[in-house]
């Protein structure tokens, strides 16, 4: 065998292994999600119980800024984000309980719910449509 081509097979392996990783890690993420925790409850399941007890609560333009607050996150992952941020959302809707869904809520659950590499493109976007931060500086 040449040795380009042993080299390629070698190259060829490490990139496998590299996807390979990569999909084995967020499978395995999305497993961890879907475990009952104490309660009896996964991640997963308050996330769609909270979405679905304030469904009727959100406005279309409340839905249109958690759409603009999502835009920054690759497609593939959007469905997921959107899920998350809602879900969590929902949970503080629930527990302050709220009569709607409000602009406040919404940016103090995506705060909450995304990590903090994230909160660079909230700032940019709440920037760009002339929101005050100053009330969110302590969630940041």
């Amino acid at each position: 065998m040449p040795v380009w081509m042993t080299w390629a097979v070698i190259i060829w392996v490490m990139i496998m292994i590299g996807f390979l990783s990569i999909g084995g890690y967020f499978m395995f993420r999305k497993f961890l999600k879907g475990m009952p925790k104490e309660d009896g409850k996964s991640i997963l399941e308050w996330q769609a119980y909270y979405i679905e007890k304030t469904r009727h609560m959100w406005s279309d333009e409340q839905k249109e800024l958690l759409e603009d607050l999502v835009r920054p996150v690759p497609k593939m992952f959007r469905d997921t984000a959107r899920q998350t941020i809602a879900g969590k959302i929902g949970e503080l809707a629930l527990k302050e309980n709220a009569d709607r869904i409000t602009e406040d809520l919404i940016i103090r659950g995506y705060i909450q719910a995304t990590p903090k590499r994230d909160h660079k493109w909230l700032i940019r976007t709440l920037k760009e449509k002339q929101i005050d931060l100053t009330p969110y500086q302590e969630y940041f």
